[in-house]
């Protein structure tokens, strides 16, 4: 029996700005007065990359969005986001606080180390 797999999301070239800029290194006047270097930028998560490998705009727009969703910034933001949609994300929330019960939390006063309580703390201001 096989359970279909049902889509999160999905991430488009609309969502990641592209601008382009004339590409450097070696090519002659064609490359210094055509724009095929590409920017690419994920808004949401910040990631960021680069293309001028090509003499084609079109070539280096695709290596640069494959760049780009390759990023820890970017494979951060997925996995985030996915937790977030498949409710995975509020159960760590959640088991997080339940084992915040077992932590001791204590602060050096006095040269020794006693239980931390915001009264203690407050006593040195």
């Amino acid at each position: 029996m096989s359970k279909e797999k049902e889509l999160l999301f999905s991430v488009t070239a609309k969502d990641f700005e592209f601008s382009y800029t004339k590409g450097t290194g070696k090519g002659g006047q064609k490359r210094n007065k055509t724009e095929t270097a590409v920017h690419c930028k994920h808004r949401e998560s910040g990631a960021r990359a680069y293309s001028d490998a090509s003499r084609s705009q079109h070539k280096n727009k695709i290596d640069a969005f494959t760049k780009c969703i390759e990023t820890k910034e970017f494979k951060a933001w997925h996995r985030l986001e996915t937790s977030k949609r498949m409710g995975l994300l509020k159960q760590a929330e959640e088991e997080a606080q339940r084992q915040m019960r077992f932590i001791n939390v204590e602060m050096f006063k006095d040269d020794r180390w006693v239980p931390y309580s915001e009264e203690l703390e407050n006593e040195g201001s």
